[in-house]
């Protein structure tokens, strides 16, 4: 019984490391989208009231919109999760043997030989058979269910935290150093993003931070460009 108590703890690791790569991911999507306004904004205007509001607008509006998205969507999954809960109850109740006989097969699929595959069936059914069933079929664990309130907190701070960078960055330095510096920090905090994604994801860093860099180099050349035109227009 010990591998099978211990697996709970195991998926609690495993969700914990896609809360962190999602909390880098939202930092990352912080960084990029305040600062392509930003410094869209400075490429019109050295006003600093202008710069202020649009940054803060832009950080205000999409942690909201993060945090909206991640709870929509996290909260589609649990209940998936609790359909998914609802239905192998019923199925263990009006069909305990053909349940049984399934479990049985999943396990020997796993390479367990028939009667070892029936014991560890059985004595998990007789143990609590819900859990086995949850865990065995679908990768559920009932007591570790997503929480999409936490997952809307988490992706709106790491939103906010991302944000805050290049809001400070456009705004501290002399007026001539506002977009050089921005850029910097910018393009230096998105390969540390991109490198930590990548470690946690278990994929080559280099690669993942190279692509963020360039991503996010593309993302701000393109919005200072129309902030400058708009600017020398008149229209801004």
């Amino acid at each position: 019984m010990t591998a099978h108590e211990g697996e709970p703890h195991g998926a609690g690791v495993g969700q914990r490391l896609n809360w962190l790569r999602a909390g880098v991911l939202g930092a990352n999507d912080g960084i990029v989208s305040v600062a392509s306004l930003v410094v869209g904004v400075a490429g019109a205007t050295t006003d600093n009231a202008a710069l202020l509001t649009a940054g803060v607008a832009g950080l205000v509006g999409g942690a909201i919109s993060m945090a909206l998205g991640e709870y929509v969507s996290v909260s589609s999954q649990r209940d998936s999760e609790r359909a998914l809960i609802a239905k192998e109850k019923e199925e263990l109740r009006t069909m305990p043997r053909e349940e049984l006989a399934e479990l049985t097969a999943l396990y020997r699929n796993r390479g367990l030989t028939e009667e070892t595959a029936r014991r560890v069936a059985e004595e998990l059914t007789a143990h609590d058979a819900l859990s086995a069933h949850l865990e065995v079929e679908l990768g559920i664990d009932q007591d570790d269910l997503v929480n999409p309130w936490h997952a809307a907190l988490s992706s709106a701070i790491a939103f906010t935290l991302g944000a805050l960078l290049p809001l400070l960055a456009i705004l501290l330095p002399p007026p001539d150093w506002r977009v050089p510096v921005t850029f910097v920090a910018v393009l230096v905090a998105l390969a540390a993003t991109g490198t930590i994604s990548a470690k946690i994801g278990g994929s080559a860093p280099g690669r993942a931070a190279i692509r963020l860099v360039i991503g996010g180099a593309l993302a701000l050349a393109a919005t200072w460009l129309i902030g400058t035109l708009l600017g020398t227009t008149g229209v801004v």
